[in-house]
């Protein structure tokens, strides 16, 4: 028999419980589609990370320890990175249950408002400590709901740690994260992630889209540059074919 707080395991041969969807957001937590899907946010990530076969970026579904049909205090962070886990379960589950996945989360991210703003910074920093997730990051647009502008927490021997935020302007906050081996920024209320290897964004639409004018324009150049030689080398044949011909000519005269 199951309680509301019993977890309730689905056996093997009735494979994975499929969970059901959050409940939904109130409209001032719809800051979080702003940050992340408006601006391709997510999309700029996992293209960065690279192996989407093992590599899953996604967020607004539950994370749980394990299959269960209570939800009561369950997450659903806005964005979620795992490593080396199937992405395909995640999808089908219609969550991210930890014993299916083998592991917790690498990188949990969290996008302030008006009604989560409280919980962000006290529940469920302690929730996702509790479940063994690596980082937990706070992005907040206006720094009123957070407190601050930009935050995030490593995990330590099963606590979290503050990591460094630097103040690189006025209107700039960035910190390093060693799971995603990336810098977050926050700049001008916009969410960024950052290689610190070269200092520069991770490659975004506008970035794909410049490369695709560049690599067109260079192929059209290459495209002129051969019809000019096509054209020139005609021209030749037939001064050539001329000159054979005004030759043969005045042999026969």
């Amino acid at each position: 028999m199951t309680t509301a707080n019993t977890v309730a395991r689905t056996p093997p041969s009735q494979g994975l419980y499929e969970f059901p969807d959050p409940p939904q957001r109130k409209p001032d937590a719809m800051t979080s589609f702003n940050h992340l899907n408006v601006t391709g946010s997510a999309h700029h990530l996992l293209q960065h990370l690279g192996n989407p076969d093992t590599t899953l970026v996604a967020g607004e579904h539950y994370v749980s320890p394990e299959p269960t049909r209570n939800m009561e205090g369950l997450r659903y962070p806005d964005l979620l990175v795992a490593f080396d886990v199937n992405p395909a379960a995640y999808y089908r589950s219609n969550a991210y249950v930890i014993s299916e996945q083998g592991k917790p989360p690498d990188f949990v991210l969290e996008i302030a408002s008006r009604s989560t703003g409280r919980a962000d910074i006290r529940a469920k920093r302690d929730d996702y400590a509790a479940l063994g997730i690596s980082e937990y990051w706070r992005f907040d647009e206006t720094g009123r709901y957070h407190g601050a502008r930009l935050a995030g927490d490593r995990l330590v021997d099963g606590v979290y740690v503050p990591i460094p935020i630097a103040e690189l302007a006025a209107d700039i906050r960035q910190g390093y994260s060693a799971a995603l081996n990336l810098n977050l920024r926050w700049e001008r209320g916009r969410l960024g992630w950052y290689d610190p290897a070269t200092e520069l964004h991770i490659l975004t639409y506008d970035d794909q889209r410049a490369q695709v004018a560049r690599e067109r324009a260079r192929y059209d150049d290459q495209r002129t540059r051969a019809d000019r030689e096509r054209a020139a080398r005609r021209q030749a044949e037939a001064r050539v074919r001329e000159l054979e011909e005004e030759l043969q000519r005045l042999r026969n005269s």
